[in-house]
């Protein structure tokens, strides 16, 4: 518990920080690069920078994006060492987008790393609005290169798209009653606080709703203002292709349906050939990309959980790219 703490910051404390680094040093493409150069790791996700300082301190050059001003300045103030060596690097971006960056595009990446959700810093900051505390702002913008905040989508989005987005992102059976509460409250006057959805969640779901309850459902809003699952459906493949033979990408979800995803994902990038069972010769020509490496998601341990209490919903699973290119595999 000492080692993870050391990685711990006001700003955050990164979740399963010791497995992510033995699982990426173990990567054949990190292994292959022993004894050349220092291996090139992707944390996606900076936050705090809690999880670049364990790969840096584990012998990674790190490349660190977030779509978060405030995470990349506390990031680059606590790892500014390493970014006078040359070690790491921080840009401002979503990491749905660095495969486009020119700072990829001339180097293959030995590791990747995805620590989804939102940091523990941006749940305490009020001004933020991702809080379900009474008076908090409804804004819930990762970025700025969100497309709208809460107050805006609670206002303007439809009946249809409101049940949707509870229906999916918080398995909420009674989206649609929600919806309507919504829709009839914001018709006398706008939402903009906490409490105008508290009280339309307590208003459709019964006074006997709790935090549970607006956790959830405040996540659902959160997960649709900044299209977390469309941009995380299409990060992956572009992630992927931009590993070198032989590297991991780590994925950490706190969401069903963001593990979901990354499951179903890293499940059909392993797969072979798809032909009938009984079909003698293959004739689909699917070959499997790689191999998932944890085959079942690993979880923080008890003692982790009850240190940082984020952890407890964790999912990390790891992903392995074949060490021959599936073009000219055999």
């Amino acid at each position: 518990m000492a080692e993870r703490a050391r990685w711990d910051s006001a700003y955050h404390a990164p979740v399963l920080a010791a497995e992510i680094v033995r699982l990426l040093r173990e990567a054949p493409a990190t292994v292959r690069r022993a004894g050349t150069s220092l291996p090139l790791a992707l944390d996606g996700t900076l936050g705090g920078g809690g999880h670049s300082l364990a790969l840096l301190e584990a012998g990674f050059r790190v490349v660190g994006t977030d779509r978060d001003p405030q995470a990349l300045a506390e990031a680059s103030a606590r790892l500014q060492a390493y970014l006078n060596d040359g070690r790491f690097r921080a840009l401002l971006a979503n990491y749905a987008d660095v495969a486009e960056l020119d700072a990829f595009s001339s180097e293959r990446l030995d590791a990747v790393l995805l620590d989804l959700g939102i940091s523990s810093h941006q749940i305490d900051d009020l001004s933020r609005g991702f809080s379900f505390r009474e008076g908090v702002a409804l804004d819930m913008r990762m970025g700025t290169d969100a497309r709208t905040d809460a107050a805006t989508f609670l206002n303007d989005a439809d009946e249809r798209e409101l049940v949707r987005v509870f229906r999916e992102y918080a398995d909420e059976p009674r989206a649609p009653r929600l919806a309507r509460e919504i829709t009839r409250r914001r018709a006398t006057r706008a939402f903009a606080t906490s409490d105008d959805l508290v009280g339309a969640i307590r208003g459709a779901l019964g006074p006997r709703t709790g935090p549970g309850d607006f956790a959830r459902l405040f996540q659902a809003v959160r997960i649709e203002v900044n299209d977390e699952l469309s941009r995380l459906a299409q990060a992956l493949p572009a992630l992927r292709d931009r590993l070198a033979p032989g590297g991991r990408m780590a994925i950490i979800a706190y969401h069903s349906g963001e593990d979901r995803l990354v499951k179903h994902a890293f499940r059909e990038w392993s797969t072979g050939c798809i032909c009938p069972p009984r079909q003698p010769i293959c004739t689909c020509g699917h070959v499997a990309l790689g191999e998932t490496v944890t085959r079942r998601a690993v979880e923080a341990g008890d003692a982790e959980r009850e240190h940082n209490p984020r952890a407890r919903s964790a999912k990390l699973r790891v992903w392995q790219r074949a060490e021959v290119p599936a073009e000219v595999a055999s």
